[in-house]
């Protein structure tokens, strides 16, 4: 085996102990669902300026169950999970450059809506959003 090819062999090789490190990292540290009875607050803000509160009451384990089961969402199913589109009734237009940002207590969520882990008496906002 020549220098060229067990250099390739070790950096492949280092890069592959990089991803497990990486993803074993990751699944220690993702918030934890909690099970039974949670309530939420959740606030949608629409393109008009509108806001409308909903209080409820859920056993899922993900804001997207959450929101699934009250009908308040719909949208594309991408390989990141729900791309949300619809929110309360409201469509966003991506041609205007419209899309939802959910917040929880002002802060971005850096997750979707799949990814996203509830716990009880938490609050979220639902914003429609224009230009990217």
């Amino acid at each position: 085996m020549n220098k060229k090819t067990r250099n390739i062999i070790i950096a492949v090789a280092v890069l592959l102990v990089l991803v497990i490190g990486a993803l074993v990292i990751y699944n220690a540290n993702k918030p934890a669902a909690q099970e039974g009875g949670k309530k939420l607050t959740v606030t949608v803000v629409h393109g008009d300026g509108s806001s409308k509160d909903f209080a409820i009451a859920t056993d899922a384990e993900n804001l997207r169950g959450a929101l699934e089961e009250q009908k308040l969402i719909e949208g594309t199913e991408s390989e990141y999970g729900l791309y949300v589109l619809t929110v309360d009734g409201e469509t966003a237009d991506e041609g205007a450059q419209q899309w939802w940002c959910f917040t929880k207590g002002g802060e971005m969520l850096m997750t979707g809506v799949d990814d996203t882990m509830i716990a009880d008496g938490e609050s979220y906002e639902i914003t429609l959003t224009t230009g990217w």
